[in-house]
């Protein structure tokens, strides 16, 4: 449950991410702000290390990886 959340407040700081950035290029008229890049590169960030983790997590089995068409269970 703790990965599932863990994953699950990732993905949302990713989408708050992206929408600041979204502010802010509707909000800074000039070209003198580097807060949308900011922004954006901090969503970068996070959406490596939550892709990470899912890698690793999935390495070691704590979570269950499948393919895109998963096999039916074994009878």
């Amino acid at each position: 449950m703790l990965t599932k959340m863990a994953v699950l407040v990732i993905f949302v700081a990713i989408v708050i991410a992206l929408g600041s950035s979204l502010v802010y290029l509707v909000k800074d008229k000039g070209g003198d702000s580097n807060r949308m890049v900011k922004a954006l590169t901090f969503r970068v960030g996070l959406s490596l290390s939550l892709f990470i983790l899912l890698m690793i997590l999935g390495a070691t089995d704590v979570i269950q990886l499948h393919g895109l068409y998963p096999q039916p269970p074994a009878q």
